[in-house]
C-alpha cells in the first residue's frame, strides 16, 4: 500500500460536526477466539495473542456480500447506526456505543465482545440495527456480517463523538472542541522505507461495560498482521483533554527493521513557514503544526512541519522521553479563514511513555501532498534494541488528545510562528543567495523583559553560513522575534537549523529546529 494515496475517510459522525477522515486502509485480519460466555482478562487476551504470534498469520481477507461489493461514497454515508440501539442505552451508564458498518473501503469484518462481570458475550450483527440507504437490501446481508469499527458517545451530547476506531489500528479522539483531527495506530510497521509499509489491524475488541456514573471506558483490542500480534488494553478518560493510557503487550512473528511505537498520523499542506502549495483561498491548511519534543535530559524542542518536495524521514535521537506529540499550537480562525472543517479547533496528541523506553529516536516522516484530504505526516517512537521474535515486549503509555499541552513549561517560551523568504538587507542589493527564517516566540519571561534587555539569539546550522542575526521586542504577541539569514554551501544537501534565545547563560525559549533544503545552484536567484 502506497501511503501518499491513503484517502481521508469521512467517518459518520454527529451532524453537528464536520465530516472526520481517515486514511484508507484494510481493514481487521487475524482470528479472535470464540469464548461467548466465557471469563476474560486482559492476561487471558495477552496469552491469546502469544499464541496466535507462533502460528502463521491469516488474512481475514474476504468478499462483500454483492449488496455491499460497490457502494458508492454516498451509498455508504447513508448507511447509519440507530441511536436507540446503541450499546449501553438504558443501563444509566453515561457512555454509549455504536458501530460502523462494513462497505466501500472496510471490507474485513471486526468481531467485537461486552465484558460485563468479567464474563464476554459476542456482540452479534443485526442489520435492523441500520438505517440504510435506497438499493441496499437488508434481506441480502448475510446474519454474520459483522461490523467495521465502533464510537463511544458521552452523556454530555449523545449525538457527537467521543472516540472511533475505524479501519486497521487507526482511532481517533477528541477533547473540549469536540473537533477530530489527526488519528492514531496501535502500531506502524516500515513506514517511510523503499518499500510498502504494512498495516497492522485491530481484529477484535473487548468492550467493558462502564458501570453507572463512571467517568472512563476500558477497551481490550486484539492486533495481528502478517509480522506482530498484540494484546492492547486501553482506559479512555473524556474530559478537557481525552487521556487514554494504554498497555500493549507484543509478540512478533519475525524480525521487523523499522517497528513504530505509539504512531501519530496528520495532515500538513500549506503554512505560515511553508507556502509550496498556496494556491488555496485559505491561508493556511494543516490538523497539525509541529512536532513536539520532552527529551530524556529535559530539553524542550520544536520542529515546524513541512509540506516537501520530496519524502523526508527525520530521526531525533533520545534516551528514555519524557514524551512527544504532534501538536495544533495556531488558534487563530483568521489564521485558516476555513468556517466549514475549523482547522484551528483540532486537537493535538502527546505521547508520554508510563516507563522508561531506553534508547530510540523520535522519527518523524514528512510526504508530499496536493490535497488535504491525504495524510502525509507521521510521528513515531523507534527503538533501537529490536523487538525479537518469540519475546514479549511489554509498553505502557499515556496519549493526550486537545487543545491544552498536559506538561506545559511556563518558564520557556514557545514557537508561536515560523517564516521564511528571501534573505539580504532591504534597500541594498543583493550580491549572492541567502534564506531569510523569523521565529517568533512568546510565553515565559519575555512579557516582563525591559526592550532594552540584551537578549541573544543563539543560532547554529550544519552547513553554510549564518548571518545577519538579530532578536527584538514583539510587542503584539507581548514576545520576542528571532532573525537570521542562512546563507547554503554550494550543495543541495539539508540544512539542520537550531535557534533558542538567552538572557545571559539563561535559556529563555525552548529550542526551535528547522531542516531547510537548499534549491540547486541554477535555481538560487537573488
Amino acid at each position: 500500500m502506497d501511503r501518499r494515496t491513503l484517502l481521508k475517510l469521512g467517518l459518520l459522525l454527529g451532524c453537528a460536526l464536520p465530516l472526520a477522515r481517515m486514511p484508507l486502509t484494510q481493514a481487521a485480519t487475524g482470528t479472535a477466539p470464540d469464548n461467548a460466555g466465557q471469563p476474560f482478562s486482559h492476561d487471558w487476551l495477552r496469552q491469546h495473542a502469544r499464541a496466535l504470534a507462533a502460528k502463521p498469520y491469516q488474512s481475514r481477507q474476504a468478499g462483500l456480500p454483492a449488496a455491499l461489493n460497490n457502494l458508492s461514497w454516498d451509498d455508504y454515508q447513508s448507511i447509519r447506526f440507530r441511536p436507540d440501539h446503541a450499546l449501553w442505552r438504558g443501563n444509566g451508564s453515561p457512555f454509549r456505543a455504536q458501530f460502523f458498518h462494513l462497505g466501500l473501503y472496510f471490507r474485513k469484518p471486526v468481531q467485537f465482545f461486552e465484558v460485563r462481570d468479567g464474563v464476554a458475550q459476542p456482540i452479534p450483527y443485526r442489520a435492523d440495527h441500520f438505517e440504510h440507504g435506497d438499493g441496499i437490501r437488508t434481506d441480502d446481508l448475510p446474519e454474520d456480517l459483522g461490523y467495521a469499527g465502533f464510537r463511544i458517545h458521552g452523556h454530555q451530547d449523545f449525538r457527537r463523538d467521543l472516540v472511533a476506531f475505524l479501519g486497521a489500528s487507526y482511532f481517533r479522539a477528541v477533547g473540549e472542541s469536540r473537533q477530530y483531527g489527526l488519528s492514531a495506530r496501535g502500531l506502524a510497521i516500515d513506514t517511510g522505507l523503499p518499500r510498502e509499509e504494512e498495516f497492522p489491524d485491530f481484529t477484535a475488541f473487548w468492550l467493558e461495560t462502564p458501570a453507572a456514573g463512571a467517568t472512563d471506558v476500558v477497551v481490550h483490542a486484539l492486533l495481528d498482521s502478517p509480522s506482530i500480534t498484540g494484546a492492547y488494553r486501553l482506559r479512555l478518560r473524556p474530559g478537557k483533554n481525552m487521556v487514554m493510557d494504554i498497555s500493549a503487550s507484543l509478540y512478533p512473528r519475525q524480525a521487523i527493521e523499522r517497528i513504530g511505537i505509539a504512531p501519530l498520523t496528520s495532515m500538513y499542506q500549506t503554512g505560515e513557514n511553508d507556502r509550496r502549495k498556496a494556491n488555496d483561498w485559505r491561508p493556511e491548511i494543516h490538523d497539525s503544526d509541529g512536532l513536539a519534543l520532552w527529551t530524556g535530559a529535559g530539553e524542550r524542542l520544536w520542529r515546524p512541519l513541512v509540506n516537501p518536495r520530496t519524502l523526508r524521514v527525520s530521526h531525533f535521537r533520545d534516551d528514555n522521553p519524557r514524551g512527544f506529540g504532534l501538536m495544533q499550537r495556531d488558534r487563530e480562525f483568521s489564521h485558516y479563514q476555513d468556517d466549514g472543517v475549523f482547522y484551528e479547533r483540532r486537537p493535538s496528541l502527546w505521547v508520554e511513555p508510563r516507563q522508561g523506553w531506553g534508547s530510540g529516536d523520535v522519527v518523524l516522516v514528512e510526504i508530499p501532498t496536493d490535497d488535504e484530504t491525504f495524510d502525509n505526516i507521521v510521528a513515531f517512537w523507534h527503538p533501537h534494541q529490536p523487538l525479537k521474535p518469540g519475546n514479549e515486549h511489554r509498553l505502557d503509555y499515556r496519549l493526550t488528545w486537545g487543545e491544552h499541552h498536559p506538561h506545559p513549561a511556563p518558564e520557556l517560551a514557545t514557537t508561536r510562528a515560523t517564516r521564511t523568504g528571501i534573505g539580504g538587507v532591504v534597500g541594498q542589493p543583493r550580491r549572492y543567495f541567502s534564506r531569510r527564517f523569523a521565529v517568533d516566540f512568546s510565553g515565559g519571561q519575555l512579557a516582563m523583559l525591559a526592550n532594552n534587555t540584551n537578549v541573544e539569539a543563539i543560532v547554529s546550522a550544519s552547513r553554510g553560513r549564518v548571518e545577519l542575526v538579530s532578536a527584538r521586542p514583539l510587542h503584539a504577541l507581548n514576545g520576542y522575534r528571532a532573525m537570521f539569514d542562512l546563507v547554503p554551501d554550494d550543495t543541495a544537501e539539508p540544512v539542520e537549523l537550531r535557534l533558542f534565545l538567552r538572557l545571559g547563560a539563561q535559556a529563555l525559549t525552548e529550542t526551535w529546529l528547522y531542516q531547510y533544503s537548499p534549491p540547486p545552484l541554477t535555481e538560487r536567484t537573488f
